[in-house]
């Protein structure tokens, strides 16, 4: 691998941990660290609830964590191993249900088994965990035998969402010798 090569894989291993979403302290994290290596970086605020043409910036969504625990006391989908593993903007929860709640709340992708799927929901309120579809089916063979029971998951998701809070977003201008402008646009949530 060539030098740069190296320092790129390097900053995609240090921001791959943390949580982004479309707004957040994650984003601003990955902001700020973009911004130590191009000091030009022009960071800007825009306040939830802000018209944008025809798109409202949704409320700001922040996660601690987010679990479930199967009725043995494992921890079988945990946000903190793999941030993909929670649905974005998944509301604060913190309850016990059985296995069929749990399946309805699960999002997978059969055609690609092994993967973990990105979900996320800005303005219609929803809690989910993302798993592998050979993960949704190992539950259901191991649980089904005990969904009768009493004993059931606990789900713990410990986020907030702000009206108050804000979309955050970088942008940098490099003036070159034609007095064309381009335009690149991308975004760092996922």
């Amino acid at each position: 691998m060539t030098e740069i090569g190296q320092e790129m894989y390097n900053w995609a291993v240090d921001l791959f941990p943390i949580n982004r979403s479309l707004s957040g302290d994650g984003v601003r994290k990955t902001l700020q660290y973009i911004k130590n290596i191009i000091p030009e970086l022009e960071v800007n605020e825009v306040p939830s609830g802000t018209k944008c043409f025809d798109w409202t910036v949704p409320q700001e969504w922040n996660c601690n964590d987010g679990y479930i625990i199967d009725p043995d006391g494992n921890k079988i989908c945990d946000f903190k191993t793999n941030n993909l593993h929670l649905s974005g903007y998944s509301p604060p929860i913190d309850k016990e249900i059985e296995l069929e709640e749990l399946i309805e709340h699960l999002y997978y992708l059969e055609d690609q088994p092994t993967a973990i799927p990105y979900v996320t929901s800005y303005y219609k309120r929803y809690w989910g965990f993302c798993i592998s579809y050979n993960d949704k089916k190992k539950i259901e063979k191991k649980y089904k035998k005990v969904s009768n029971s009493k004993k059931g998951f606990t789900i713990n998701i410990n986020s907030s969402l702000n009206k108050k809070g804000s979309l955050t977003y970088g942008e940098l201008v490099l003036p070159g010798i034609s007095k064309k402008e381009i335009l690149i646009s991308s975004y760092i949530c996922h």
